[in-house]
Order: C-alpha cells, then structure tokens, then sequence
C-alpha cells in the first residue's frame, strides 16, 4: 500500500502539480488585491478627511446622480461600497441579465461621489484578470468547475503525501534535515517539511476552494450532513415603472431592520421590478468586504420587503459564510493576510523539489553503473 501512494502522490503531482502552483501563485497576488490595484493606478489614491461614508451620508444619493449623468443609457443595477477607510469611491455596474460573472464594469469616484476618477472593465486590467484566471481559468463557469474538481484531487495529492511520509519509525528521523546528505536525499527533506508545515493551510485552501468553485455541489453535501443552506428571498418591486426613491430612503428603512450593523454596501436597480439591494455586517459576521446579511427595499416605495439575517442561519449558512473570508484571509488582519501570502507561495516549493528530485532519480537509473571494487561502498548518485 505505500509503495502504491508513493506512486499515486508522484503522478498526482506530476499531473495537477502545475495547477496547484498557479492557483497559490495568484492566490498569493490577490490576498493584497485592492491595495495594489490602488498601487498601480495612482489616480485613485485620493485623500479625503473625516471617517468614511456610512448610513447618513449624502454620498450615496451624489454618487448615483453623478453616474446617472455620465452614462445614461446604462440601465443595469449600480452598486456603491463602504470600504473601511475614507478615499476614493468604488462602484460597479452590472448590465441587465448579465449574473453576478456578466461583463461588470468598475468605476471610482471622488469622496464626495460628485466626479468620476477611473472607469475600468472587469477582467480588462491586471488585478480582475488575475482573480478570473484564480477563479475560473479564463474560461468561465466550465472554469469554475474544473477548479473545484481539480481541487478535490490536489486533497488527495496532500492527504497521500502525509501517508507516505508517515513514519514507521522514530519520529525524529522522520523530521530530521539532513544538511550534507546527497541532492535527492536533500531534496526530498525540503519537500516533506515544506508539506508538513503547510499542510493545514494548504488543506483550508484547497477545501474552501472547492466549496467556493462547486457551490451546488457543496450545499448538496452540507444539506446531508448538517442541513438545508438558506435561498436567498424571491422579491420583486411594487411596480414596473416610476420614479424611484432616493437612496437615503432605503438606508433608513433597512437601518431599523439592523440597527446594530455596519453598512457594507447599496444597490440600487435599473427601471422594472428590482429592488434596492442592501448588505451588512453583523457583528458575528466574520465578513468585512461580503457579509451575509441582506435588506430588500422597494425602490418605488422605500418600504422593507424582506430581510436575510446572518444572526438567524443554521449550520449550513454558517459554514458557507465563512468560506470566503478563510480563504483570502480577510478574516484577521495585515499579520495574517501576509501569512496566506506565504503559504500561497508552498505549491510552487513543492513542486519545484518534486520535480527535481524525480528527474534527478531518473537521470541516476539511466546512468550506467560502474563496477564497484571488492569491499568498496556501493556509488550513490547526487
């Protein structure tokens, strides 16, 4: 049975260890993604004084006349979002039918949501182009669903490595590094420990990429197991038409449904029956960015349809609610967050070391072997 995971760990990397290296690779890139977009556009690196803009603010109701004037025939949904620091403004626009993976657009705005500092296609600049090529290899949801197969797999790659490390032996030995051994020997030791101090993160990766990339698939598995995630309420506006509401209206209805929450972000619907959409975080939310509590507001009305409150979920929602944070690691802060990075960065040590070591050992069983004089020690390949 070891030699047999030995096998199956060998191949297994050999197969799907490029893939592995390239999803830690930009997953390491993508842990730090807002600040070093804002790094490598400097036009909205903006200053701004007092806190940022929250649920009394004007800003919100400036932002969308301005986007409004500048682009009117976009008929789609405009989201606004409370970022934490006060800056620039960020917003995107979601075309109408497009789905959450449609062809959005970003846009930043001055502090005081009067002028438009950059305007930006998702996928169109490096930062987005880089989360898609994570998410979904550039090729959308069959992208999405390779990722998480694979990903299942890159499981088994890591949980047959600790098999066949696992010692029969003295532990020690097994954790030893030996410094003046031969190349293969060396490499090998690297390898081990390198899986062996990653392996818990590296497991959390992977899983939460999975459930992240399959998430059908996974809310199958949690309804078994722990029970039925929540859906998201069906809602529709009051009418098809008319004037909308302002978006100080919205906020101030949903702020009675969750008087305790900070506010994450607003959007506000094209003409028909959207509704005003807004998202915030509870304090048990462990989602900064993407909480998981919702209010649903009539534009039409201002009058609170629904709610979905993360304080309410069961086991399954719960679960899911911290898939994302866990997994870029906007959970904890910059010590954190540099920790993920590094441990983004183990894939490619790994595979590095696998590699070599196996061409090594190949290269030594083609050589062919020199005589070995009576009573010498027998000749070991570098």
């Amino acid at each position: 049975m070891r030699a047999f995971v030995l096998k199956l760990h060998l191949w297994l990397g050999l197969s799907i260890g490029a893939l592995f290296v390239l999803l830690g690779l930009t997953g390491s890139a993508l842990v730090f993604y807002e600040g070093l977009d804002a790094g490598l556009h400097p036009e909205i690196r903006v200053a701004a004084t007092g806190p940022a803009p929250g649920w009394d603010s004007p800003v919100w109701d400036r932002a969308l006349a301005t986007v409004h004037a500048r682009w009117p025939d976009r008929q789609g949904a405009w989201r606004f979002e409370v970022s934490g620091p006060p800056g620039a403004l960020a917003a995107r626009y979601q075309p109408p039918g497009g789905g959450h993976h449609g062809r959005r657009v970003m846009v930043w705005l001055t502090p005081d949501g009067t002028a438009v500092l950059r305007e930006a296609e998702w996928g169109g600049y490096l930062m987005t182009w880089l989360y898609d090529l994570h998410m979904e290899l550039l090729a959308g949801g069959a992208g999405r669903a390779f990722n998480g197969w694979a990903g299942l797999v890159t499981a088994v790659l890591l949980l047959s490595g600790l098999w066949a490390w696992w010692p029969r032996g003295s532990w020690a030995r097994a954790l030893h590094f030996k410094r003046d051994a031969v190349r293969t020997r060396r490499l090998r030791d690297i390898h081990k420990l390198t899986g062996l101090i990653g392996l818990a993160l590296l497991l959390m990766f992977v899983v939460t990429g999975v459930m992240l990339s399959l998430p059908d698939e996974s809310n199958a598995v949690l309804a078994r197991t722990v029970g039925m995630p929540t859906q998201a309420p069906k809602v529709r506006a009051s009418a098809t038409s008319g004037i909308q509401v302002p978006l100080s209206r919205a906020l101030a209805a949903a702020r009675v449904a969750f008087p305790q929450a900070r506010l994450a972000w607003v959007e506000s619907p094209g003409p028909g029956t959207g509704v005003i959409l807004v998202r915030v975080q509870q304090p048990s939310d462990p989602s900064f960015r993407f909480p998981h509590s919702y209010a649903y507001v009539d534009p039409y009305t201002a009058a609170l349809i629904a709610i979905r409150d993360r304080e309410a979920f069961g086991t399954a929602d719960v679960i899911n609610n911290w898939l994302h944070p866990l997994h870029d690691g906007s959970i904890g802060g910059v010590g954190l967050r540099a920790l993920w990075v590094v441990s983004g960065l183990l894939p490619a040590v790994l595979f590095i070391t696998g590699l070599w070591r196996w061409r090594c050992v190949r290269r030594a069983a083609r050589m062919p072997r020199a005589p070995t004089a009576p009573g010498a020690a027998p000749h070991t390949p570098d």
